[in-house]
């Protein structure tokens, strides 16, 4: 399976390997016959796929990105890391698709985290299709300053790879969530067709003035996936991408929001081939390194009625009884979705525990029904 991967050049690994072991690379693995990747926390794998990129850029140095996060101190943690190396792309994008998927499946199954450095965000296709016959029902999470949504009657691109998401069998996505879409680049037709499936959609203003309130949405996902043109071009250090966009501290915040979650278990970053400055490459190891903490720093909390951890409130909001729980151990907060609605046919078939934070529980108190129940309530219905 791996043997399809082209090794890091003798140069890199050389130097890599010459890092001192207060640095991350002293922690790095490198793929080789000998190696067997079972015990490792975190692999790292590159894509070299930009065909789906309507730019027709194609230039990605992988190796200059990933020396700048070898190249960073260790946090207050321990871990180890694999890197598999590139995929080079396929004689057609469907082969890289189809490769690209069989290697993620057989990560997960090791239950190692995969870290995907890529080109065309198209390619996130294959890293949602690598979960079928793993996990039924998944929560995709996507910061992006784009819907993505395009046309499924036509080839799959970077900006159209969430219809064919949707409409392709097996039917595996509960929930889409986008994370600083910016509206004058998304139509309305598609703004209003994501309100219509339930899907969520926060605006980049409504992000920045609050980082904090996305952190149950990239808590309750499976993956996490980042176009980094969403950041804005200032703190990328070039001028040819958006003026909009996250800044750097705010796209950190939010990958160590990623890795914090105790539910996340892959994590790509996508149009890497739009990086040119050597500040994008640094702020890139910057964003991996605040996930791998994340990741480090986990609870490993079960989001389960019967936590011992958990206090419960019941707050009655209209025809409805809303239950929230706290948790002491973390303080974070979940609200119950009860598989008991009368002629439901509910999709995950037990009490759910959306996470939400403590101010939709103030909300609720205030009689005011929180955005995020009532989608995943919804999507339960069909």
């Amino acid at each position: 399976m791996f043997k399809i991967l082209k090794p890091n050049t003798s140069s890199f690994i050389e130097a890599v390997e010459n890092l001192s072991n207060i640095y991350i690379g002293s922690s790095v693995s490198f793929l080789d016959k000998q190696t067997s990747i079972e015990d490792f926390d975190f692999c790292i794998i590159s894509i070299n796929e930009c065909r789906g990129d309507q730019s027709d850029k194609n230039e990605i140095d992988f190796e200059e990105i990933k020396i700048q996060l070898y190249q960073l101190y260790k946090g207050n943690w321990n871990l180890s890391i694999i890197d598999l190396g590139i995929l080079d792309a396929g004689e057609s994008i469907s082969d890289t698709y189809y490769a690209f998927q069989s290697i993620i499946k057989k990560v997960l199954g090791y239950n190692i985290i995969p870290i995907i450095l890529g080109g065309s965000q198209d390619i996130l296709y294959s890293q949602y299709r690598a979960y079928d016959g793993i996990k039924y029902m998944l929560n995709l999470a996507n910061i992006d300053a784009k819907f993505d949504l395009g046309d499924s009657n036509v080839k799959m691109h970077n900006q159209s790879f969430l219809s064919h998401m949707i409409v392709q069998k097996p039917y595996n996505l509960f929930n889409y969530a986008n994370v600083g879409y910016q509206t004058y680049l998304n139509s309305q037709e598609e703004i209003n067709l994501l309100e219509k499936m339930f899907f969520e959609a926060y605006r980049l203003g409504e992000v920045s003035k609050n980082i904090e309130s996305v952190e149950p949405t990239l808590r309750d996902a499976d993956i996490v996936a980042l176009d980094v043109t969403s950041i804005q071009s200032q703190s990328l250090g070039q001028d040819s991408l958006y003026p909009n966009g996250f800044d750097s501290r705010e796209i950190c915040a939010l990958s160590r929001y990623a890795g914090i979650s105790d539910k996340v278990s892959s994590f790509g970053l996508y149009e890497l081939q739009h990086l040119t400055s050597n500040i994008s490459k640094q702020l890139i190891a910057q964003v991996i390194w605040y996930f791998i903490e994340g990741v480090k720093f986990r609870l490993d909390e079960k989001a389960d009625i019967n936590n011992p951890n958990f206090i419960k409130y019941q707050v009655p909001v209209e025809n409805d009884i809303l239950v929230f729980y706290e948790s002491q151990l973390s303080g974070r907060w979940w609200i119950e979705i009860s598989s008991n609605f009368k002629d439901v046919n509910n999709k995950l078939n037990q009490h759910t525990l959306l996470p939400c934070d403590k101010q939709n529980y103030i909300s609720a108190c205030n009689q005011n029904i929180p955005e995020r129940w009532v989608k995943a309530r919804k999507k339960n219905e069909f």
